[in-house]
């Protein structure tokens, strides 16, 4: 038989929403991302794949709330993993801890396929095949941490607490400033958690499996380092000398550039703002890219051209000074 590979990653969420159920899709997102920014089909008969759970039970919360949020917490991961053409959870680790955590690592074994009437089917995209005159896709937008940080200072500013914190008050008075008159407060925020929850929850699976078919030449995902940051690291593990990345839209959650600007200063427009469970950022021939948006956009999910691989001697990525902000 052929040679094959094994690809195996690893991530967890903290509880960054209200929901437990959500904590769990999103936690089990965040981890099949790394996956899909290599192009593994998870669907494909060949492969074998497989995930564990890391679990941490809240010691903070009364008995009956923990049992209620486990329970949801592992319902979600376990309905993302279904969603995941059926990704069985085949084990794991449970811990106790002050903070409910919900994580996993997931492993895929690629085994190659001999045949002599058909051309080998790329297993998955290796991360490090960009070359200049490849235009930059991101497949979800930015600004997932500004807007659980604002629903968040809205809680805060609103609880009856002793112990709640001034500091959120102080920027929650901020952002009350910042919302136009016109606007109301409790949609403003509404809209932009919704958006910031479903878009963190949502798979990158239709994203990662178009991949070979569309010539991907490299990919990652955009999480903690935020877009900049994972750019960086793509241009460092390019095979392809005097490598750079230019950034040129940020497609960012609506409202969340002007909380950015006006509030509190993450970084979003700087392009180094962490996002949890955030999109792909892909490097391909720009007539393959524009084609593969189009086909995310008709399976009702989002995609933009974002930048452009560049030779670049210093091998950087960077924003480039006329950046567009892109508010979807």
């Amino acid at each position: 038989g052929g040679g094959g590979y094994v690809i195996s990653t690893t991530d967890f969420f903290f509880p960054l929403v209200d929901s437990p159920y959500m904590q769990g899709r999103i936690g089990a997102a965040n981890v099949l991302s790394d996956l899909y920014a290599q192009g593994i089909d998870t669907s494909s008969s060949t492969n074998t794949n497989f995930m564990l759970m890391l679990l941490a039970v809240s010691t903070d919360m009364p008995p009956e709330e923990r049992s209620i949020c486990t329970n949801k917490m592992v319902e979600g991961f376990r309905d993302a993993c279904i969603e995941a053409d059926n990704i069985p959870i085949t084990g794991g680790q449970t811990i106790m801890n002050p903070w409910p955590i919900i994580g996993g690592v997931a492993t895929s074994i690629l085994l190659e396929q001999q045949s002599t009437t058909h051309a080998q089917k790329k297993l998955f995209v290796p991360t490090d095949g960009a070359i200049p005159g490849d235009v930059v896709v991101l497949t979800k937008p930015l600004g997932t941490q500004i807007a659980v940080n604002v629903h968040q200072w809205r809680k805060d500013a609103q609880s009856t607490a002793a112990a709640a914190d001034p500091t959120s008050t102080q920027l929650w008075n901020r952002c009350l400033d910042a919302i136009p008159t016109t606007e109301d407060t409790s949609l403003f925020v509404d809209d932009m958690m919704h958006s910031a929850v479903c878009s963190m929850a949502r798979l990158n699976r239709n994203a990662g499996r178009l991949m070979t078919e569309y010539s991907v030449h490299a990919g990652t995902d955009v999480t903690g380092y935020g877009i900049l940051g994972h750019a960086q690291n793509l241009v460092s593990n390019q095979i392809h000398p005097d490598v750079g990345i230019e950034i040129t839209t940020l497609p960012c959650i609506a409202n969340t550039m002007k909380i950015n600007t006006d509030v509190y200063d993450f970084g979003l427009f700087e392009g180094t703002s962490a996002e949890t469970s955030g999109g792909l950022l892909l490097c391909m021939p720009e007539d393959r890219a524009i084609e593969y948006c189009k086909e995310l956009t008709q399976k009702e999910e989002t995609a933009w051209i974002v930048g452009r691989v560049v030779h670049d001697p210093q091998c950087k990525a960077r924003i480039v000074n006329d950046c567009r902000v892109l508010e979807v």
